[in-house]
């Protein structure tokens, strides 16, 4: 994973020196609110319902041992013991008072963390597929160029104060486990007929008031040209996206009111004027980001089936079940990536302990040779285990509340704070999305329904990504009261689509009884165990479930 340099270390000091300032300029009043709010949201400090929240960035969801043991300290000493992970693959800290966060950048800054462009109009945390490094169908690591993106776009002069926060993801493998095609720019890594890595590029996806999916833009786009075709994007969006309306200002509406022809022959001008300068990607530099995304020195000679693990899982029921859904196919024989489901039943998804921080540390730097990453889907991962270390792990685990054997499953649950904590949110997401676990925990009852993704927002900003859930729930007010519209048919993959609306929404001792009712008619209708749920939903469409809901 990425080092910081001398330059790195100097500039996140800086800016904590900097900060540090201001807020005790705020705290003394000398700054107002408003004078400070600006300056608060350039070092991912949001002011919440209860309290000021601080999102601390994790570049592509990666981090080693130290760092998730410092994320668990910053929990147990400045927070209430524990942190949220997000779908942007980062951590946010609910509880911290304001006269503290200098003191907690500061402890972050030492294992080389920050929280620079996790809110503002700018360019935010560059993500990317969880299993990055290790995924078996992966064309190259994508962590590489989400590092360069990284560095290019840092307090960028030019792009730090967009008409709009600015979202890119970038994927590795022809399976988008990024959700690229629902980003402002979505970045495919593949090789040309020749063999060569290029990428294609996705223009003009998002979520939120108006959900879209990304259009291509370039079909493949050479690894040399990725900041130079990128900055001409970024030009064109901040020459011409809007500012005079925030709800229109993202750059897919730019790609709606324009048409994507256009927007395309604006950027392919902007990008051949530019092309040839000092935007070039050297190989060398390519070859340096890369040296630092090394495989780690895996044993090459495992035998890609473990007695160890296949002995433990026969005398196991959980330790099997387990094994089946929370194991991802490595590249390495012999070898897995292993998600940490987030998601226990009844519990909050996303959170975690710093207890349980320090455990997942200690895994990593174990079996997981330093490892770790954090999914968009609000889990944790151990990209590098060992099939024969499985047993072991899932023990540590189990002891811990962190054995929870559902990935892709239910109760796999992502969800926003909604209205516990965020200001901005007309419904509750946490209470919900416990409910709901509890209703489908039983774990044969999951077999049973499959692969199914439940998202869930707390308002139409989607943090919680219910747009592209197979079942999305979006929290709504109606006169002061909390009610929950139910889409259907969503899907954040290659096959990307943004869910439909059914029908009215439900009361909240009403909704959870509403998603009962929906799978259920998804298995009354499916063609076989095999079938999928969005499978059965685009070959029936929304009639039975709507006539499940609503009645003839």
């Amino acid at each position: 994973m990425y080092r910081y340099d001398e330059f790195d270390a100097s500039f996140v000091s800086d800016r904590v020196a900097q900060f540090s300032d201001q807020v005790e300029r705020r705290l003394s009043g000398d700054l107002t609110e408003e004078e400070f709010r600006p300056l608060r949201l350039m070092n991912g400090v949001y002011l919440q319902l209860h309290a000021y929240m601080l999102r601390v960035a994790i570049p592509y969801g990666t981090l080693n041992g130290a760092q998730m043991r410092r994320l668990g300290h910053v929990a147990r000493v400045y927070d209430k013991g524990f942190g949220h992970f997000t779908t942007r693959q980062n951590i946010q800290y609910n509880w911290p008072k304001l006269a503290d966060i200098p003191a907690i950048l500061k402890d972050l800054a030492e294992v080389e963390m920050h929280a620079i462009q996790t809110s503002g109009n700018c360019i935010r945390n560059v993500t990317a597929d969880h299993f990055a490094g290790a995924a078996a169908d992966e064309v190259a690591d994508p962590r590489p160029y989400a590092e360069i993106l990284r560095q290019w776009s840092s307090l960028h002069p030019e792009f730090s104060y967009l008409p709009r926060k600015f979202k890119i993801a970038v994927t590795g493998a022809a399976h988008d486990r990024a959700a690229i095609r629902v980003h402002d720019i979505g970045l495919e890594v593949r090789r040309n007929e020749a063999g060569e890595i290029g990428f294609r590029v996705l223009v003009g996806g998002g979520q939120g008031r108006t959900p879209m999916i990304a259009r291509e833009v370039r079909d493949f786009l050479p690894e040399e040209d990725l900041i130079a075709y990128t900055d001409a994007i970024l030009r064109v969006y901040n020459l011409y996206g809007r500012r005079d309306n925030k709800y229109k200002a993202r750059i897919k509406i730019l790609v709606h009111e324009t048409g994507i022809e256009a927007l395309k022959k604006d950027i392919e001008a902007e990008f051949e004027r530019i092309k040839d300068g000092v935007l070039r990607l050297p190989e060398e530099e390519v070859a340096r980001i890369e040296a630092y995304f090394a495989m780690p020195a895996l044993a090459q000679d495992r035998p890609a089936r473990s007695s160890v693990l296949e002995a433990a899982k026969a005398d196991d029921i959980g330790l099997k079940r387990f094994a089946e859904r929370n194991l991802h196919p490595h590249k390495v024989p012999g070898y897995a990536a292993l998600t940490i489901s987030l998601k226990p039943i009844g519990g909050i998804p996303g959170d975690a302990s710093a207890d349980q921080m320090d455990v997942v540390a200690e895994l990593a730097e174990r079996y997981a040779f330093d490892e770790i990453r954090v999914s968009h889907e609000q889990n944790l991962v151990l990209p590098h285990v060992a099939l024969d270390d499985v047993p072991a792990i899932y023990a540590v685990l189990k002891d811990n509340g962190l054995a929870t054997a559902n990935a892709g499953l239910v109760t796999d649950i992502i969800a926003c704070p909604g209205l516990d904590y965020c200001a901005l949110a007309n419904a509750r997401s946490i209470p919900v999305a416990e409910r709901i676990s509890e209703r489908f925990g039983d774990p044969d009852r999951q077999a049973l329904i499959g692969p199914l993704s439940i998202k869930i927002s707390g308002c139409i900003n989607a943090c919680g990504h219910h747009h592209v859930g197979h079942i999305g729930i979006l929290g709504v007010d109606r006169k002061g009261e909390e009610f929950y519209q139910i889409t259907l048919g969503g899907s954040p993959d290659e096959t990307a689509s943004i869910g439909e609306i059914i029908g009215r929404g439900f009361a909240t001792d009403e909704i959870v009884d509403a998603i009962e009712k929906v799978v259920d008619t998804y298995l009354g209708l499916r063609s076989g165990p095999d079938e999928p749920f969005l499978d059965a939903y685009r070959r029936v469409g929304e009639a039975p479930f709507k006539e499940a809901l609503y009645g003839p």
